[in-house]
């Protein structure tokens, strides 16, 4: 960074963190204030909040001071990095910005920017020449692990993130070394990087053939044996495709090509089972499985078993072991198949699956079948663990199984999946209880504070069936009861199981269990015996502790303590967040005993008022519209934010089941009051809210609330891109506003179907329903309908040309939204205002406006209010002559609008960029202005159409015929 005096700052990050002032080094001082310079170099410019900075060097156990250690560390590297500012000066440098604080040097002198822009040039290239000098220069500039003297962060989020990345650099940059002939100059570093990695197959593979075609193959025989004998030690795999092929072309066979890519790696197992024991055979058996399966077929098992047998845990603990051996990744999901009337649907998890494999939302079909095509296409070329847990019969998974041989499907279920066998060759696995001695050690371990005779050990595994859940529930009652001999407890629950025989018949193993579950619920104290059994009402994936105490009717300390209870006889599992779970066994058993009618709809209409009342209360605060609010709130966005964040997939399901259990009305409230929070960037989850919505009103004749939820649902289909469903909705929903005389209803329609006719193109009637939109809210006396109104009025008046007049509609909307407190739409205003000022030539002016509206959507969390400022900055910056900085503001801005499936966004932002690249001269426009075209032709949205068609043209190429050779 060159200052007023001509002092240049380098910066290194890809090994130990250094800086150079002038080409002198400078001694940064202790790890922690290194550790803080390199996270703010990490971030690419980019704010890094104090929060994260404190979360990264501490953790959850903070010492008190620590804001206070991280500004002094700041300070100090000021001083380092600005030695010449004037003690209360702006640090240029390192400023201070929103809750946090920047790098803010020229990328060229940091050398992770240097190593992303140089493997970004490589990708934009099909010289191979070219691709090898940009990766090999790239791969230079490492010089060791990042943050090797700061242990607590080598396993940092964007340090893996990062080291993952040059993975990928290296491989990429193998292949091409290889194609060119020039393996020999290759071998070095990727010698040096598969020593590091002895269980990384893909490196092993390369450096094979690397050795190979460097004539060397008598290594590249010691590496594969020395590979193959690793994998069997220390994971139990034989080798996979890519080293299989490696091998096959060191023995002169034929073997097809393959194409690497570039894609994100889910790793969606859950976490290993604390203790798991015992198994040893059936895990052999998977082993053995997996190494016999068909190379030319999926490779499919079935873990079958009783209730409470350890289904779920053994698949887990298998998929550990296995993780290196399927380098893109596992992906996971609970089917809930056993879950009374919430089984997940195949269109949910492909849908889950797809944005983990790094689908964008916009590009996710709606049709099922359609999803399981494009689910197929995702997987076909990746090595895949796929584990399918609790599902209730073969047509819950047969559209999630891929038709890739890379893949590995793993999945658990009671039944048998006798067709999952028959149609799809899967090896099945029949998990049965454990063995009588696997047992006796499981309990022991269990209640390692009291002795247990061999006898009371042997009597007690027998009563559990010998079953992992019910000896763990048993033995934690034996450990609460240290009062009562053993034999009196293992006597107790003989005698109770001895009657169960007696009636029923014999009993089987679920029979075993159900009355170890009732032996211990038995022994809770009446007031968590009650709990757990209310807990059976609830419709949702999890809970907290503020849920519990509305089911059950008490105060939040008294529920606390109750959980806790609970907990401790593994009777509900603590998960992370303060978020609580239960087995599917445990949840049936709790929907079983909670028989009372009058019971159960008690609790039920508490919890929903509940989370009516703390939706309500969440939403007033974190997007005010100057209504008086139905609660007292607690005045912490970040707070209330982090609970409908949480709360999100039990809110959903609890609209649905509102809505088909006799609560319409609560359904189709929870759907209208949670609108802008899923609007902000939750669109799939938005279209099922408000489709339950619409069932619930349709279900009671309500065409006022069907026709609320039409313009919601024509509000979601505009931002997915879907203009002409979103105009079909809201001129149904504008019919039945209009035929009830909902003039409040009407001018929402009236607005959201302005927009959508902006986006086709039709300016005149944009302007038009706008128009009359705002004179229904003006005489509604509706401050924030008007305010929302000239939004979106003066958005549109600048496609007029009439950017004063645009530019006057917008401050009047910021300055309402600004009385109302409302900061999301202040921050839209805001955005929106900057573009007229950029036509106005105030460059500045919109630069400082854009700035405070990602300030307000950070703190947010509105992920479409942030990525449309991003962009909008983007398009500054390329006027105000920093098309390199634009460049990365429209790179964030485009990532964020594919993760949350918003089209406009994305066209607009694609031309933005192909812009910036054109502004710094640099490769790219082209594609960037023809993708760019392809999404705004399938949305129909002319404006993107032609300013796509306009940039194509400026680049020398056209449109219609493609590039130019």
């Amino acid at each position: 960074m060159a200052s007023a005096l001509g002092v240049s700052l380098r910066v290194q990050v890809l090994g130990p963190v250094r800086a150079w002032h002038d080409g002198q080094e400078i001694e940064l001082g202790p790890a922690g204030r290194r550790a803080v310079l390199g996270l703010l170099a990490l971030a690419g410019g980019r704010v890094v909040p104090r929060a994260d900075l404190v979360d990264a060097l501490w953790g959850e156990n903070p010492p008190p001071s620590a804001t206070n250690v991280i500004q002094t560390y700041v300070k100090h590297l000021r001083r380092l990095f600005d030695p010449q500012r004037h003690r209360y000066a702006r640090s240029t440098s390192i400023p201070f910005v929103g809750d946090g604080y920047a790098l803010r040097i020229p990328n060229d002198e940091v050398d992770v920017d240097r190593f992303h822009a140089l493997v970004s040039a490589a990708g934009r290239t099909s010289v191979a020449e070219e691709v090898a000098g940009l990766l090999g220069t790239a791969l230079g500039l490492w010089q060791g692990r990042p943050f090797a003297d700061h242990p607590g962060l080598t396993t940092h989020a964007k340090v893996v993130a990062l080291l993952n990345e040059r993975r990928n650099a290296l491989l990429a940059h193998a292949e091409t070394m290889i194609g060119l002939g020039r393996a020999v100059d290759l071998l070095p570093l990727l010698v040096e990087h598969a020593a590091d990695h002895p269980l990384d197959e893909a490196v092993q593979a390369l450096l094979v053939r690397a050795y190979a075609a460097a004539g060397r193959r008598a290594d590249a025989f010691t590496v594969y044996d020395n590979t193959l004998r690793v994998l069997r030690d220390e994971l139990a795999i034989g080798p996979g495709a890519e080293l299989v092929g490696a091998h096959a072309a060191l023995l002169d066979e034929p073997v097809p090509a393959t194409s690497r890519r570039a894609d994100p790696v889910p790793a969606q197992l859950p976490a290993n089972t604390p203790g798991f024991l015992g198994r040893a055979t059936e895990l052999a058996v998977l082993d053995g499985m997996l190494a016999e399966r068909d190379p030319a077929a999926t490779a499919v098992i079935a873990v079958c078993g009783t209730a409470g047998v350890g289904k779920t845990a053994l698949a887990v603990h298998w998929g550990h072991r296995l993780r290196s051996g399927f380098p893109d990744g596992q992906l996971y999901v609970n089917l809930r198949g056993y879950e009374a009337g919430k089984p997940l649907a195949a269109a949910h998890v492909l849908g889950g699956f797809l944005q983990a494999l790094g689908v964008a939302g916009s590009a996710i079909p709606v049709d099922v079948d359609a999803r399981a095509a494009r689910y197929r296409t995702e997987v076909a070329d990746r090595r895949l663990l796929i584990v399918l847990d609790n599902a209730a019969a073969v047509e819950q998974v047969r559209l999630l199984l891929p038709g890739a041989p890379s893949c590995v499907v793993v999945v658990t279920s009671r039944d048998s999946l006798a067709g999952l066998v028959a149609v799809h060759g899967a090896r099945r696995l029949e998990l049965r209880p454990l063995r009588r001695g696997d047992a006796i050690v499981l309990l022991r371990k269990l209640i390692s504070d009291r002795p247990l005779a061999e006898s009371a050990a042997v009597a007690l595994a027998e009563q559990c069936a010998f079953l992992p859940l019910p000896l763990r529930v048993a033995a934690e009652l034996v450990v609460s009861r240290p009062e009562t001999a053993l034999a009196e407890l293992v006597g107790e629950l003989g005698d109770r199981q001895r009657r169960l025989r007696l009636l029923d018949g014999g009993g089987d193993d679920r029979a075993a269990v159900r009355e170890v579950l009732s032996w211990s619920y038995k022994h809770l104290p009446a007031e968590a015996a009650r709990l757990f059994r209310l807990l059976g009402v609830h419709p949702g994936r999890d809970f907290d502790v503020a849920c519990a105490a509305a089911l059950a009717d008490l105060a939040q300390d008294t529920a606390g303590r109750l959980v806790d209870v609970l907990v401790r006889a593994h009777l509900v599992d603590r998960g992370p967040a303060g978020r609580h779970g239960m087995h599917d066994l445990l949840r049936a058993y709790a929907v079983d005993l909670a028989q009372d009618e009058p019971e159960r709809t008690a609790a039920f209409d508490r919890l929903l008022d509940h989370y009516l009342t703390s939706a309500a209360a969440a939403m007033d605060v974190v997007y005010p519209t100057g209504r008086v609010a139905a609660t007292a709130p607690v005045a912490d966005p970040a707070r209330m934010r982090a609970w409908l964040d949480a709360e999100r997939p039990n809110l959903t399901d609890l609209c649905a089941f509102a809505a088909g259990h006799d609560r319409p009305e609560q359904a189709m409230r929870l759907a209208e009051m949670l609108y802008r929070y899923f609007e902000a960037g939750h669109h799939s989850e938005a279209l099922v809210m408000h489709t339950n919505g619409l069932r619930a009103a349709r279900l009671v004749g309500d065409r006022e609330g069907e026709a609320r939820a039409l313009t919601n649902l024509g509000a979601v289909h505009r931002l997915l891109g879907r203009y002409s469903p979103a105009a079909a909705r809201l001129r149904q929903s504008l019919r039945l506003h209009r035929d009830h005389s909902d003039r409040a209803g009407e001018a929402r329609a009236l607005s959201h179907l302005g927009i959508v006719e902006d986006r086709l193109g039709d300016v005149g009637a944009s302007i038009g329903y706008l128009q009359q939109a705002l004179t229904r809210y003006r005489e509604l006396g509706d401050r924030h309908g008007t305010a929302s109104v000239l939004t979106n009025l003066g958005t549109v008046q600048g496609q007029t040309g009439d950017h004063a007049g645009a530019a006057e509609a917008l401050n009047a909307g910021r300055d309402l939204f600004r009385a109302l407190g409302d900061r999301a739409g202040e921050a839209t205003a805001l955005t929106n205002l900057a573009d007229a000022y950029t036509y106005l030539g105030r460059h500045t002016a919109a630069a400082a406006h854009l700035h405070q509206a990602l300030a307000h959507f950070r703190d947010l969390g509105h992920r479409y209010g942030e990525a449309a400022a991003l962009s909008t900055l983007g398009q500054v910056h390329v006027h105000l002559g920093r098309a390199d900085e634009a460049i990365g503001l429209h790179e964030e801005a485009l990532e964020i609008f594919r993760a949350t499936g918003h089209r406009y966004g994305e066209a607009n932002t694609l031309n933005g960029l192909a812009e910036a690249l054109r502004a710094a001269d640099r490769p790219g426009a082209p594609a960037a202005h023809r993708e760019a075209l392809a999404i705004a032709t399938e949305t129909g949205d002319r404006d993107e159409q032609s300013r796509a068609t306009a940039g194509i043209a400026s680049c020398g190429e056209d449109a219609s015929t493609g590039p130019r050779g």
